[in-house]
C-alpha cells in the first residue's frame, strides 16, 4: 500500500452526508472588513503577492487569503478596497450564498478559476469569524481530532534542471520526501539520480495547465523513463493525450489528479479513474463543495492529499489544518514557508508537522 493510502472510516458510515451539515447553521455577524497586502520573493526572483481578507464583527475577526494576484495588482482586493456589501447578521450558509452572488471582480480576472480563489478567501474568513464568535475551534465542531501532518516538499529542479535542490535538502533533512515537477529537459542521468534517493512520492507532469510541452516524441520519452524509474510514485496531472492515456492505462493504482478537481462531480470526469486526489481548497473555491469532496473521496477510499497555491499568511495555516483533519497521512504539499524551490532547505521543519489548531476559529495557533 502507498504511504499515503491509510484509509479512514468513510463519512457515510458515521451517518454524515457531508461535514458541511455541522457548519452551515453557525451564526455570523459582520460589521466591516479590511484588506492587507502580503508579498514574498519566491524562486527565480518572482514576487508572490496575496491579499488577506479580515472580516470584523462582535469584537472578533476572521481571516482568509486571496491567492489570485499574479501579474500586476490593478484587480487585487487590496487595491479595489472593501467595497462589497458584507455587513449584516447571517448564518454561515446564508453569508456564503450572499458572497457567491456578488461581483467580486469589477475588473474581470485573467483566468476564470481566479473567481473561485477569491471566493474562498471570503468564505474561509467567514468560517474563521463564525467560529471565533462562537468560541469554538473547527475540529471541535466537526468532531474530528487533528493529527500530525505529514508533508512533502514540492518543487521543480530549475532550468536547466539539476540534482542540487534535492541534494541540499537531503543533506539537512535525510527523511524528507518530495513532490517533483518533471519536464522533458530531465536527462536520463538526472532521472536515475533522483530515483536513487527513494524519496519521491509524487511526480507532477503539470499536464493540465496549458503549458508549452515541447515536441511530442521528447514528451513521450519522458513519460516512459519516469514511469519506469519511479514505480511507487503517484503520477499527477498527466497530459490529456491519447498516447499518454494509453501509456498510463496499466498504472491504475498510481493515477492522481489535481488541476481538474473543483467538485465531487469532477472525480468522474477525468480521462483515467483516479486512485489519488490532490485537493486544493481555494481551487474548489467554496466550503460546501470542498466538504462534499472530502466526503466522497473518503467513501471511495481514495488516497487523499492537499496542496497549496502560494499562500503566504493565514491561508497556509488553514490548508495545513484541513489536511490534519481530513488527510494527515497523505503526501501533503503543505510544507511551511512556501511551495517551491525558494523555500530554504534549512527552514523546512521535520515532517510530520504538529497540528497546533488555535483555541477557536479556522486557523493554526500563532
Amino acid at each position: 500500500m502507498h504511504p499515503g493510502a491509510r484509509r479512514r472510516r468513510p463519512l457515510s458510515c458515521r451517518g454524515l452526508s457531508s461535514p458541511w451539515n455541522d457548519l452551515s447553521d453557525l451564526p455570523l455577524v459582520v460589521e466591516s472588513y479590511e484588506l492587507e497586502r502580503f508579498s514574498a520573493t519566491m524562486a527565480y526572483g518572482f514576487e508572490r503577492v496575496t491579499t488577506v481578507v479580515r472580516l470584523i464583527g462582535g469584537d472578533a475577526d476572521g481571516r482568509g487569503e486571496d491567492v489570485s494576484p499574479y501579474e500586476g495588482e490593478a484587480d487585487t482586493l487590496h487595491v479595489i478596497g472593501p467595497v462589497l456589501p458584507l455587513a449584516g447578521e447571517w448564518t454561515l450558509e446564508s453569508f456564503c450564498d450572499h458572497v457567491a452572488k456578488l461581483d467580486q471582480w469589477p475588473v474581470p480576472p485573467e483566468w476564470d478559476a481566479a473567481r473561485r480563489w477569491r471566493n474562498w478567501a471570503f468564505e474561509s474568513a467567514a468560517l474563521d469569524l463564525a467560529l471565533n464568535q462562537a468560541g469554538r475551534a473547527l475540529h471541535e465542531v466537526l468532531g474530528r481530532e487533528p493529527a500530525p501532518l505529514r508533508f512533502v516538499n514540492s518543487l521543480g529542479l530549475g532550468d536547466p534542471p539539476t540534482f542540487d535542490p534535492i541534494r541540499r535538502r537531503l543533506e539537512l533533512h535525510p527523511g524528507l520526501r518530495f513532490k517533483l515537477d518533471v519536464t522533458p529537459a530531465w536527462t536520463p542521468e538526472l532521472i536515475d539520480e533522483v530515483a536513487a534517493t527513494g524519496a519521491v512520492e509524487i511526480v507532477d507532469f503539470k499536464g493540465r495547465y496549458g503549458l508549452e510541452m515541447g515536441e511530442l516524441p521528447e514528451l513521450l520519452a519522458m513519460y516512459e523513463r519516469v514511469i519506469e524509474a519511479f514505480p511507487d510514485a503517484l503520477l499527477e496531472d498527466a497530459h490529456e493525450l491519447d498516447e499518454v492515456t494509453a501509456m498510463l492505462a496499466s498504472e491504475a493504482d498510481r493515477i492522481s489528479y489535481d488541476a481538474p478537481i473543483h467538485s465531487a462531480a469532477d472525480l468522474d470526469a477525468t480521462p483515467l479513474k483516479p486512485r489519488a486526489v490532490n485537493i486544493k481548497p481555494c481551487r474548489v473555491g467554496d466550503l460546501r463543495s470542498l466538504l462534499e469532496v472530502y466526503a466522497v473521496v473518503a467513501e471511495r477510499g481514495l488516497i487523499t492529499y492537499g496542496g497549496g497555491m502560494g499562500e503566504l499568511d493565514v491561508g497556509r495555516g488553514q490548508i495545513q489544518l484541513l489536511a490534519s483533519l481530513f488527510h494527515p497521512d497523505g503526501p501533503n504539499d503543505t510544507a511551511p514557508g512556501g511551495y517551491n524551490a525558494a523555500t530554504p532547505a534549512a527552514d523546512l521543519p521535520a515532517s510530520p508537522l504538529p497540528p497546533s489548531p488555535a483555541p477557536t476559529g479556522f486557523r493554526r495557533a500563532a
